[in-house]
């Protein structure tokens, strides 16, 4: 198994020689991770997919965005006056 920087670019370069950009890809970011100041060992165990499980209370399907919440001291902002919204100053 490689352990250097240099070895791990030599891997990549040949996979890219060989049209395998997905083993490039994975390469690549054990060298970022490596050059991050991971060990050649913590780099190749970690999990470079991309990948990333849908946090709890996540709004609805097919979104990451987390439900809001507003903060503790917030209020809503008053309903316009109807008398006046929407009409023109002469």
């Amino acid at each position: 198994m490689s352990t250097s920087i240099e070895d791990l670019q030599r891997e990549m370069e040949a996979a890219v020689r060989a049209l395998d950009f997905e083993t490039a890809g994975k390469i690549r970011d054990r060298i970022n991770l490596m050059r991050g100041g991971a060990s050649a060992a913590e780099a190749a165990q970690a999990d470079t997919s991309g990948l990333v499980r849908q946090q709890p209370g996540a709004m609805g399907l097919g979104t990451s965005r987390q439900r809001p919440v507003p903060p503790p001291d917030w209020k809503p902002p008053p309903k316009p006056d109807l008398k006046t919204s929407g009409r023109k100053r002469k």
